[in-house]
């Protein structure tokens, strides 16, 4: 039973650190009055909340398998928890930048969970599990959406503050602090003392450079720009989109509209990871020119339908019916979850004494998107908001054509022992073979 309430524990923590990630989101309007920012600025200020997570998670997925992901997690809750009860006090732009900056390595959280599960679960399953963790972790965007603006309101008032959106910040913040507690007392790194020891004993500098290098973690990094990055980059800016775009001004409408976005990319995401799993159990070909490389062939599908649709989300935007994009929007969350899931299927199945490693190589590169796309949703270049989703899908197609590489079956078949750099031969010694 200990493995289930892991997988709660690290789904309810994960959950809360992405609403706390993007619990800015719903109240870009009321911050943008305050402290007098452009559109532009919105955008920035969407895409600073990424900033900090390449790094971060790169660094906290090998600090999950050196220290166990219980330790790391409680500190990573407590010190977002500080600097958000701090953000809410910020009354020079300069200083709420700084602190919203450190409230956003909430997302870093990501890898220490998909590590901690990864401890637990065998490999059969983890594709599921960690769908499970993912995808309703993911969802606390959608849940922040829905219920920050609900509960802090615009015409929200409290002891301490007159503001909504500094009410939030406040009491999200105190809110981290406790599960910090709580993932300290509660938490168990690994199954079994053996467990715990082999993937300690992998997290060396030798060890990370070598499974950094390798194809599969190149291929399902880029990969997981195209998907999470996108999802986050929508995150933060979908309720700007339909506010701005279709002249929807009502705050809880315009933030509900982008929690459908939000709901598909997080909750949807068991599909993914269940769809690699059963493919990979009953050895179904779905895609004949990568046969006998399931979990594969399952990835690539989930990528061809996000580009496809974010060309749709473009068309749809151009139609200039706000629910036609809503629709769409959903789909490409939809997209979003199929990919993720797929994607994080593979990493521990491929790397299993390594999973906080790759995850956190993985993860923290795909939060590039995050960083990348909003600039290209707010760029003052484009015609219109609409444009910004094609010229996303066009950038997306070289990922597409690398994935199509890597997963060619003489290729995938050594994915995890050959790389860009380095042999086989060069690998540490707790390095795993092919499974």
């Amino acid at each position: 039973m200990t493995k289930y309430r892991t997988l709660v524990l690290a789904t309810i923590g994960f959950n809360f650190s992405f609403l706390i990630w993007f619990s800015f989101a719903p109240f870009t309007g009321g911050m943008a009055e305050e402290f007098s920012l452009s559109t532009a600025e919105i955008g920035i200020l969407a895409s600073s909340a990424i900033w900090m997570a390449p790094f971060g998670r790169i660094l906290t997925g090998w600090l999950s398998d050196k220290f166990g992901a219980p330790a790391i997690f409680a500190i990573v809750l407590a010190y977002v928890g500080v600097f958000s009860i701090g953000s809410a006090f910020a009354q020079d732009y300069s200083v709420f930048f700084v602190t919203r900056l450190i409230v956003a390595t909430a997302g870093i959280t990501f890898v220490i969970g998909i590590q901690h599960v990864a401890e637990w679960f065998e490999e059969e399953n983890l594709g599921l599990a960690e769908g499970i963790y993912a995808g309703i972790g993911n969802a606390g965007a959608a849940g922040g959406a829905l219920i920050l603006p609900r509960v802090f309101g615009t015409g929200w008032s409290g002891p301490l503050f007159a503001t909504n959106w500094r009410a939030a910040f406040f009491y999200t913040g105190c809110v981290s602090i406790v599960l910090a507690v709580v993932y300290y007392v509660f938490g168990e790194a690994a199954k079994t003392t053996e467990k715990r020891q082999a993937t300690k004993e992998n997290a060396t500098f030798k060890g990370w450079v070598y499974t950094a290098t390798r194809y599969g973690t190149v291929v399902l990094a880029a990969a997981y720009i195209m998907s999470f990055g996108l999802e986050l980059s929508m995150n933060g800016w979908l309720a700007t989109y339909y506010r701005e775009a279709f002249d929807t001004s009502n705050l809880v409408l315009a933030s509900t509209f982008a929690a459908t976005f939000s709901v598909a990319a997080g909750l949807l995401r068991p599909f993914g990871g269940y769809g690699s799993d059963l493919l990979a159990r009953k050895e179904m070909d779905i895609l004949p020119f990568f046969k006998g490389q399931y979990r594969e062939q399952w990835t690539f599908c989930g990528l061809c339908f996000i580009v496809l649709m974010m060309f749709g989300l473009t068309l749809a935007g151009f139609s200039g019916v706000v629910m036609n994009a809503v629709i769409v929007g959903f789909l490409v969350g939809t997209g979003c979850a199929w990919a993720e899931g797929a994607i994080f299927a593979q990493v521990p199945a491929m790397f299993p004494n390594s999973s906080g490693s790759v995850a956190g190589i993985v993860g923290g590169v795909g939060t590039v998107g995050g960083i990348v796309y909003p600039l290209i949703y707010s760029a003052p270049w484009l015609a219109n908001f609409h444009i910004g989703y094609s010229v996303t899908a066009v950038s997306m197609i070289p990922i597409v054509l690398l994935a199509a590489w890597v997963f060619q079956p003489e290729i995938a078949a050594v994915a995890n022992s050959a790389g860009f750099v380095g042999e086989s031969g060069d690998a540490p010694s707790a390095t795993p073979s092919d499974d």
